[in-house]
């Protein structure tokens, strides 16, 4: 399975989460085995949204084979994407899960709960989890 972390810079295991989905530096995006065991650890950058808005990271992340993604905030099109292209989306609180290993640790122990569109944003930048 192959799970996407909006990370900062530079990405990586001990990289410090993004506050939202579409504010991320790059995508940090783990694979793990059947047994949740990490088997790689990759860096993709965040391709420009221009045309396409909020759909080019969605299909993106598709196209890398990737099955779930992790966020601290979404906004509702990209979380309308992602359950079009089958990507499942987890919530993680950043403040008290902070880097992409916190993440992994609580996603491979079934800790991280799926988000439901009533908890994506509604845009601007008022947005709170």
């Amino acid at each position: 399975m192959r799970i996407a972390i909006p990370t900062n810079n530079p990405g990586g295991m001990e990289a410090s989460r993004s506050d939202h989905f579409g504010h991320c530096d790059v995508f940090t995006l783990v694979e793990v085995d059947d047994n949740k065991k990490i088997t790689s650890v990759e860096m993709l950058p965040v391709p420009d949204h221009g045309a396409g808005g909020c759909m080019v990271p969605v299909n993106f992340l598709r196209d890398a084979g990737v099955q779930a993604i992790v966020v601290g905030g979404i906004g509702a099109r990209p979380m309308q994407g992602f359950a079009e292209v089958g990507i499942d989306v987890y919530w993680a609180d950043r403040n008290s899960i902070p880097d992409a290993a916190a993440v992994m640790e609580k996603f491979s122990a079934g800790q991280l709960p799926k988000m439901n569109a009533d908890q994506a944003c509604g845009g601007g930048s008022a947005c709170h989890h």
